[in-house]
Parts: structure tokens; C-alpha cells; sequence
């Protein structure tokens, strides 16, 4: 009897790892570890157990496949190593590399934020609108609000998205943040 629950339970758990994988390929987007227990009709305990395993059964050396997870959501992607082959049926039109002011601004934006473009501005020493609205058009920052100041300016902050495109689960697993002094320093 004790195998049968056993065989049962296995059978029970690969049935599951199935259907979760099933609604995040079906997705494509990130999912909400609660929405997938809802859609599943399962704890959001037991739904995290079943992504852990799908994780490891995703590490196999063979598979293109991995779980990304960031802010209590789970997508599934694909591995990077195999980004060159996926990029030649996906044709990335127009997708260009971050220009080194965009990167600036985004750098800013993901440790001060929710932050207003003159706060940005004073940082950089120029203006930053274009960088801004490159920003905004992929997805890597959004508007946050507005400060309650004259003019009421808009605050910006990172998205979901940041967080997938640089690989981490949160905010606070960004790198610490070192301060140079610029000052020169005669010896």
C-alpha cells in the first residue's frame, strides 16, 4: 500500500510540473507565484517546490531551457548560450545596445529611485530626457508617481523588466554601489 501512495504522489507531482510549466510557456510573461496557485488549485508553498523542481530538471547540460525568477514571479527562458540561434529566428529590429548616456541614467535611476529627472540631471550634469524616454520605450523604467513639490515632477523607478534583463530577483541584489572621490589628490 505504501508504494501505491508513493507512485501516487510521484505521478501527482509530475502531473503538476507539467501544468505549471504548460501555463508559463503558454504565458510567455512573467507569472505570479500566487496566480499560479490560484490556476492550479495548489498552495503557493507546493507551487514553489514544483518550480524548484522544474529548476533542476532545467539545469541539465541538454536542455535550452531555464526558470528566471524576480519579485515573486516565474517566467521560463531561454538559456543565454543559446541566445546566437534564437536571434536568427528572432529578428531584433531596430534593438540597439543602450547608448552610454542611456546606461548612465538607468544606473542612477535603479539606486536612487523613485527619483525625478532634474534629480537625475544634477548627477549627470546634462540633460537626460532622451535617455528617459529610451528608458521608458523598452520597458526598463517607469513612471512611479510625482513628488509633492512645486510642479509636482514625475518619479521615475526600474521595472519588472530591468530586473529580468539583468538577472536579478530584486532590487536589493543589485552590486553595493561604490562612490569615487574624483578629487585629485597630489602626492
Amino acid at each position: 500500500m505504501e508504494d501505491f501512495l508513493m507512485d501516487f504522489q510521484f505521478e501527482d507531482e509530475q502531473r503538476l510540473k507539467g501544468i505549471i510549466e504548460s501555463v508559463l510557456f503558454a504565458a510567455g510573461d512573467p507569472v505570479l507565484i500566487k496566480d499560479l496557485a490560484q490556476i492550479v488549485g495548489i498552495s503557493e508553498k507546493r507551487v514553489e517546490a514544483i518550480i524548484e523542481f522544474l529548476s533542476e530538471d532545467y539545469k541539465a547540460e541538454n536542455r535550452g531551457l531555464y526558470i528566471v525568477r524576480f519579485n515573486n514571479k516565474v517566467q521560463i527562458s531561454t538559456k543565454p548560450e543559446y541566445a546566437a540561434y534564437v536571434k536568427k529566428l528572432v529578428k531584433q529590429e531596430g534593438r540597439q545596445n543602450l547608448s552610454q548616456a542611456a546606461l548612465e541614467t538607468l544606473s542612477i535611476i535603479a539606486y536612487r529611485q523613485p527619483i525625478t529627472r532634474m534629480e537625475i540631471d544634477e548627477i549627470r550634469g546634462v540633460r537626460s530626457d532622451r535617455a528617459i524616454a529610451t528608458l521608458i520605450e523598452r520597458g526598463l523604467i517607469k513612471e512611479n508617481g510625482r513628488l509633492d513639490a512645486p510642479g509636482r515632477p514625475i518619479l521615475y523607478c526600474t521595472t519588472d523588466d530591468f530586473l529580468k534583463y539583468f538577472g536579478f530577483k530584486n532590487i536589493k541584489e543589485l552590486p553595493e554601489l561604490i562612490e569615487f572621490n574624483l578629487a585629485y589628490e597630489e602626492k
